[in-house]
């Protein structure tokens, strides 16, 4: 299995202050450096956002399937869950699903995606082992220290195909469209800080 290389590197040592625990243990990262990362992501983003997909360069995004997929879908439109949903004692989401993690940037009205996946059960997904966990609990500690507001939700689109092999493909279609910045595929595009401090 290939490991992720770490990328304390892509930020000078002014930016990052180590504490004497090690980088690994507690490390802090500057407002400015979040406030950049999470604007680069939001240039990308928000147009994709306002236009709905329509003025994408991803013409083949949504591919006539078995279902018919909006060629408009937003998924600012989901309803947002937190990400503790799936404690909640009656599921809100059943069956297949593409679900996004994303954050509300408090200060600009913007949104960012974060993380896109796909499951077959959109009521059990979130309640076990999920590597995006660990990031986004690296970005929720690292946006406190820095004094970040953050407000994160989860959003589940169920209209999207039954057959696996098709909500995959949807999902990748989506990844590459979106580049959010905890999905493997994207990683190295946005220099993720967050997901540099998780072994």
């Amino acid at each position: 299995m290939k490991k992720i290389n770490r990328q304390f590197d892509l930020f000078n040592n002014n930016n990052l202050n180590f504490s004497d625990k090690g980088p690994l243990q507690d490390v802090f990262i500057d407002k400015k450096i979040i406030k950049e990362w999470q604007a680069k992501i939001i240039t990308h983003q928000s147009p994709i956002f306002k236009s709905g997909h329509i003025d994408v360069n991803q013409y083949s995004l949504f591919e006539s399937s078995s279902d018919e997929l909006n060629a408009s879908f937003n998924p600012i439109e989901l309803t947002p869950l937190p990400l503790s949903f799936w404690r909640w004692p009656k599921a809100m989401h059943e069956g297949p699903a593409v679900y996004f993690v994303m954050d509300e940037i408090i200060d600009s009205g913007e949104n960012i995606i974060l993380y896109i996946g796909e499951t077959i059960s959109a009521e059990k997904r979130w309640k076990g082992e999920h590597d995006c966990k660990d990031y986004l609990s690296s970005y929720s500690d690292s946006l406190h220290k820095a004094n970040v507001k953050t407000k994160l939700s989860i959003r589940f689109w169920l209209d999207v195909p039954t057959k696996t092999k098709e909500r995959r493909k949807l999902e990748q279609k989506l990844i590459q469209a979106w580049l959010p910045p905890f999905n493997k595929e994207t990683r190295e595009i946005w220099a993720t800080p967050f997901t540099s401090q998780i072994n």
